[in-house]
């Protein structure tokens, strides 16, 4: 089967146009999944070189045409202002070919065993830049790891650099979720997370094998947890969202230990118990002293292709009424649905909405109005 270094290697000498350098050299070649229908990637291009984009496609599909069974699917975006800047300073556009992220500046030593030392380590240094964000529920079935994955995609739509961590380690669903297959390497004494929609990913679900349960006390829990800061090679990242599990255990409490400067969005249904529920791990994140940016509302109603109607499947007023309660806003309201997505795309994911579909707009949204709040 044809492998991702094979893809690389017959893309070298595809040119960037206004950089006149390879493509793959300089790290543009970005999201890519290899299928048995074809291989799907993200091509990120000069602004200048946008007018070319139909060439540089032309160009791709002509350099894997010696590649047996390989049909491109490719998508093409302009470079961000910083991905500018460093690929002006000769430093490639911030991600390995692989999409891989950045390595770490050498004298960061990685932190092994419990965590020890975890303020060294440059992500969960205050002054790392990044912009911690916890997406929260008082309890399963409200859609909160639906709304974190698109979340994380939207900001990455947006041009942000984001990174986002699975930590319900028992109820990992991330890489399903995303169309996650392959499992992340080790390079060094680091380990690359998959980037997947813009997204760099890691997961308890990338280190277990057939879907086996994770039976660990709660002290292994953080264990891990620290170990998704201190040995993942993370790069530079302007978001890092973490989807916590439901409720107020080991996993919340160590976040807001490990993390005081990270802020949390709650998720909740608008049924009244559900909301109520939720407000438990509002009131966690202020006693913690956690700044709430605010709350989605999931499965807000149901609306009919045929007739356009909407039906109001579990109440009406659950978040409105959690984000008066916690005192914060109630930042979107989303439908009960799933993407229109078919399993024969190439870059199929079973829960990520496309850009331009009209959920996909709405989360567009939800990301601007997340930027606004945290000033990144």
């Amino acid at each position: 089967m044809v492998t991702k270094e094979n893809v690389l290697e017959a893309l070298q000498p595809v040119l960037e146009p206004t950089l006149k350098r390879s493509l793959a050299a300089l790290g543009l070649v970005r999201d890519m999944m290899i299928r048995e229908s074809g291989v799907s990637l993200t091509v990120v291009l000069h602004p200048d070189s946008l007018g070319q984009a139909s060439g540089v496609e032309e160009d791709i599909a002509k350099a894997l045409s010696g590649l047996a069974g390989v049909q491109p699917h490719i998508r093409v975006r302009a470079m961000t202002e910083r991905e500018l800047a460093e690929a002006a300073g000769g430093r490639g556009s911030g991600s390995s070919a692989s999409g891989a992220a950045t390595a770490a500046p050498a004298q960061e030593a990685p932190v092994r065993g419990h965590g020890a030392g975890l303020e060294q380590h440059t992500i969960l240094h205050p002054e790392s830049g990044v912009e911690f964000i916890a997406i929260a529920s008082g309890k399963g079935g409200v859609g909160k790891s639906t709304v974190t994955v698109n979340l994380a995609v939207a900001l990455a739509r947006k041009g942000k650099r984001v990174g986002l961590i699975d930590s319900d380690i028992y109820g990992f669903s991330v890489p399903d979720m995303m169309g996650i297959e392959e499992r992340p390497e080790q390079v060094g004494d680091k380990i690359k997370p998959i980037e997947r929609f813009g997204v760099k990913v890691i997961s308890m679900g990338f280190f277990v094998e057939d879907n086996s349960p994770v039976v660990w006390r709660g002290p292994m829990l953080g264990k891990m947890l620290r170990n998704f800061f201190a040995e993942i090679d993370w790069g530079e990242l302007d978001y890092l969202l973490l989807d916590l599990p439901p409720g107020t255990g080991d996993v919340a409490l160590d976040v807001h230990q490990m993390i005081p400067q990270s802020k949390e969005i709650i998720v909740t249904t608008p049924h009244a118990t559900a909301a109520f529920v939720a407000a438990r791990a509002g009131a966690m994140a202020i006693k913690t002293n956690h700044e709430i940016i605010g709350v989605v509302e999931n499965m807000s109603y149901f609306e009919s292709k045929s007739t356009g109607e909407r039906e109001y499947v579990f109440g009406r007023g659950g978040g409105g009424k959690l984000a008066e309660t916690l005192g914060t806003e109630l930042l979107a309201q989303f439908p009960l649905g799933a993407p229109d997505n078919h399993p024969a795309e190439p870059d199929f994911s079973p829960s990520v909405y496309k850009a331009e579909s009209e959920i996909g707009r709405e989360y567009l949204t939800l990301a601007q109005a997340v930027i606004d709040r945290c000033g990144k």
